[in-house]
């Protein structure tokens, strides 16, 4: 018989994705997590998604996760991002507009369609309760409006209008209006239930949306920016390398908080 919690998740490797992944499994679902390549400057993501689900797999959730990775590399070749072509990924906060030219054209729409094909197939498959999942947080709103969650309700009413089968599909997006910070905490919790290794599990994440040849995070991104800060603010270190000591990242990233909040 198919477990009646089921969750279809984007786990892109980064920190909300793989906190929203610990997430479901804390709550007894069965996790089809699906990875996306396409042509991200951060694709190191990939790798790193792949080692956190062989630790969960080895902790006892094998039988709860099934992972995919899905090459879309043709498809984002001409779009305009500098998260993908030859544009410097820029430096500062992470609510700056600068941050604009990160945006990749549909990108979670393209993402989310895949998703929902994906439920359906499981749904077919007599799973009763499927739950699709993206770790989608308060802190993309101004940047990124296919974060926003009046975007994906739209989205997801209007797949189950272009679908059959799709009655027992729902949407579930728990971070949508929380910080990085918050997040964090719902995973300490989580963690802590599941007795795992809070360390081990961040450790392969990355946020950052350009590393180093070396898969290194700068700590100078808007996205590096938010995730320093949000484990400061709960007194953590973040168990990820950066291109310099903790104590420079995290000097950098308040004096560019608090230069923005000066702006406002």
């Amino acid at each position: 018989m198919s477990n009646n919690k089921v969750a279809v998740l984007s786990l892109s490797g980064g920190m909300d994705s793989t906190s929203l992944m610990l997430h479901l499994l804390e709550k007894k679902y069965s996790v089809h997590a699906i990875s996306f390549i396409y042509g991200q400057k951060h694709q190191v993501e990939i790798n790193l998604a792949k080692n956190n689900i062989l630790y969960l797999k080895r902790n006892g959730f094998n039988k709860m996760l099934n992972h995919k990775v899905f090459d879309l590399s043709n498809i984002f070749l001409d779009l305009k991002s500098s998260l993908l072509d030859e544009e410097k990924v820029p430096e500062g906060h992470y609510e700056s507009k600068s941050m604009l030219s990160t945006f990749v054209p549909n990108r979670n729409a393209i993402f989310f369609s895949i998703l929902f094909a994906h439920a359906i197939s499981l749904a077919k498959k007599g799973d009763s309760e499927i739950k699709i999942s993206m770790g989608v947080h308060g802190g993309d709103h101004a940047i990124y409006p296919d974060c926003r969650d009046d975007f994906f309700i739209d989205l997801f009413n209007v797949s189950k209008k272009g679908n059959w089968d799709s009655d027992n599909i729902s949407l579930y997006m728990p971070y949508i209006k929380m910080n990085k910070s918050d997040i964090l905490e719902d995973s300490i919790k989580n963690i802590d239930k599941m007795n795992l290794d809070f360390n081990k599990i961040y450790k392969n994440t990355i946020t950052s949306y350009s590393p180093d040849i070396g898969g290194i995070s700068s700590g100078k991104t808007g996205s590096d920016i938010e995730r320093i800060l949000a484990f400061n603010k709960l007194n953590l270190i973040d168990p990820i390398k950066y291109q310099e000591t903790w104590d420079i990242v995290l000097k950098n990233a308040k004096k560019i908080e608090e230069e923005y909040n000066n702006k406002k």
